[in-house]
């Protein structure tokens, strides 16, 4: 299975790529970045990893047995215990379960490495991928959305603490009558 990593300047060819690649395909979903996002790329991960330092944001990327970047998944807008998910998957990855694996890997992250209490998610509606993966992570539909005018929902996942561990104790228990 593919690994989740935490982004680092190493990942920025194989990002770049990514993106390249996958540009037609997420503009059926998202607005398009623009030429500018590809001419100005090395200085805007720059600015991403610097915003990660500081822990506005955490970003990731999910990297395949060849250090390809097969998916992102971002936590940015840190704040209060929360933060928006946002994530991507290349098209040659879809319909792999890769996006499901993702989001529950970096809710995870969110919850246990990051300390966060709530995430927050939106979707287009044409996007029935991204929102079924929504759904079957726990995420509730809350309310609707204009995403860059298109209509969408937004969903949120309470982060609950992960149970905690209690080890199995043999023996007897005081009133016990052996």
């Amino acid at each position: 299975m593919p690994e989740l990593e935490r982004l680092a300047t190493h990942h920025a060819y194989v990002l770049y790529r990514f993106e390249r690649e996958n540009r037609a395909y997420f503009a059926r979903y998202v607005p398009d970045r623009g030429d500018d996002y590809f001419d100005l790329f090395a200085d805007r991960l720059a600015a991403l990893l610097d915003e990660q330092d500081r822990g506005i944001c955490h970003f990731h990327v999910l990297v395949d047995d060849d250090g390809f970047v097969l998916g992102r998944f971002n936590l940015v807008d840190v704040a209060d215990g929360s933060a928006e998910l946002g994530y991507r998957v290349a098209e040659r990855a879809a319909g792999r379960g890769l996006a499901q694996h993702g989001v529950r890997r970096v809710s995870e992250l969110a919850r246990d490495g990051y300390g966060l209490r709530r995430l927050v998610a939106d979707a287009t509606l044409a996007n029935p991928a991204s929102l079924a993966v929504l759904r079957r992570t726990g995420f509730v539909p809350t309310g609707e959305v204009d995403l860059g005018g298109e209509p969408g929902l937004r969903h949120v996942l309470d982060l609950h603490p992960a149970p905690e561990q209690h080890p199995q104790v043999g023996g007897t228990h005081p009133g016990d009558q052996r």
